[in-house]
């Protein structure tokens, strides 16, 4: 069993903020906005605060970013 398989396991919902986050509803992870992934709060590293979104790793990160510079 993982942390997702918890019973009391829940979606968390964040304010992601320039070096830190702030959780406005509680939960265990956050799903990655790229690749539908669930991070672990304990593990969310990567997030844009322009678009208030998480990224699993920091190449999801970048290939988010290109995708919004190729659109501009």
């Amino acid at each position: 069993m993982n942390i997702f398989d918890m019973p009391n396991s829940a979606e968390a919902k964040i304010r992601y903020l320039d070096a830190d986050y702030q959780v406005l509803s509680p939960g265990t992870f956050v799903r990655c906005a790229v690749t539908g992934k669930p991070i672990p709060l304990d593990e969310l590293k990567y997030w844009s605060v322009q678009r208030q979104e998480p990224y699993v790793d920091a190449e999801t990160s970048l290939k988010r970013e290109l995708e919004f510079m190729d659109r501009g």
